[in-house]
């Protein structure tokens, strides 16, 4: 298991091991304000030897970026002083720690204020919510900014756009949910747009080499049939743009590590992006579990299939060069210790993932 002890450089965050800590959605912040339980929660993977913690989506300063409740907010003086005392725990126990920040988009589970997104339509295709404005989509790019200079000043170390699942930024990538005739929408290119202000934005107001990672997939919450790139060269059409605008590293969620993104290769999504886009990427997907995951309510926890994974097979894609880091979800939940027992060639984990864990912060 060398290869995950390696260490590994983005901008100016260097990294002692190639383990990560996948962002999982905890909804243990009562008010959207992170207590000192979440603090301890991710200190205890930091002093476990996670090379680099991906907090939960936290919600940007947007009245309809939440779907949850229990959510933190990377917002207000309350919640911003929450995060301040997690960065330092971590940083305490030998870690390094990023925030996921997060706009929920059409995935709105609250009726009020209604959902936004760029069409106004659900993941299902039907309408949902309302259109957004130059005016809204300016201020949303506004508000993602101020978080991520705020995650600098509070002393984190990098931050991750949440560009994944179907909601926001995710939300303008795929055609399913956006038909907009403007210059946001169209070719894959003008639909990366709204994405890459952002990027551009947060470069602006950040140091050069303060790191931003950006969350990309193919499935959406409820549709895991869903492809926002069919091709190699459509899904190189939406990196480019983000990539150019100031991304430094991709973070690639797929279900199942393993599985082949297109026909004709056996690179994982992973795989495929540090090729298309030259930059580094996070491969994730049921590692180090025994069990696979299929379709299921993500409010109430996954359903599983049978089927052990490991990681052999992880690491030797690591060793090939296919991408560059590896995030650790449900594993990580069960077992806080695995990263410092995977790194000493021990990576069956001391418990098997139960979903009841998803209701505690142990």
């Amino acid at each position: 298991m060398a290869s995950l002890g390696e260490p590994f450089t983005v901008g100016d965050l260097m990294l002692p091991n190639r383990i990560v800590m996948a962002p999982m959605t905890r909804m243990q912040s009562p008010g959207g304000v992170p207590g000192p339980d979440v603090a301890e929660y991710y200190a205890r993977r930091a002093a476990n030897q996670v090379g680099l913690i991906i907090t939960e989506g936290t919600y940007v300063n947007r009245a309809a970026a939440g779907a949850y409740e229990d959510v933190p907010h990377f917002y207000g003086e309350r919640a911003l002083a929450g995060w301040a005392h997690v960065a330092r725990r971590v940083h305490q126990s030998g870690g390094k720690i990023i925030p996921q920040l997060w706009h929920t988009g059409v995935v709105r589970t609250l009726a009020e204020p209604p959902a936004e997104g760029p069409s106004g339509l659900g993941l299902d295709g039907a309408p949902t919510g309302k259109v957004m404005t130059q005016r809204d989509i300016d201020d949303t790019v506004a508000a993602f900014a101020d978080a991520a200079a705020a995650a600098e000043r509070l002393g984190f170390d990098g931050v991750e756009l949440h560009g994944a699942h179907g909601y926001l930024i995710d939300d303008f990538l795929w055609s399913g949910t956006n038909r907009r005739t403007d210059r946001y929408g169209g070719a894959p290119a003008s639909r990366a747009r709204f994405g890459s202000e952002i990027v551009r934005a947060i470069r602006a107001v950040v140091s050069p080499g303060f790191p931003v990672f950006f969350r990309l997939s193919q499935w959406k919450v409820g549709r895991y049939e869903a492809r926002t790139a069919e091709s190699p060269d459509e899904l190189a059409q939406l990196l480019t743009p983000l990539a150019d605008a100031g991304v430094d590293a991709f973070h690639a969620s797929t279900r199942r590590y393993w599985q082949p993104e297109f026909d004709g290769s056996g690179l994982n999504l992973a795989g495929w992006v540090r090729k298309l886009s030259g930059k580094a990427t996070v491969t994730v997907g049921s590692v180090g579990l025994n069990q696979q995951y299929g379709e299921g309510d993500f409010t109430q926890g996954f359903t599983t299939k049978a089927g052990v994974t490991g990681i052999e097979e992880l690491v030797a894609r690591l060793e090939r060069d296919e991408f560059d880091l590896v995030a650790v979800g449900r594993t990580l939940l069960a077992n806080p210790d695995w990263a410092a027992k995977a790194l000493r060639g021990e990576p069956a984990p001391t418990a098997p993932y139960d979903p009841a864990v998803l209701k505690t912060l142990a």
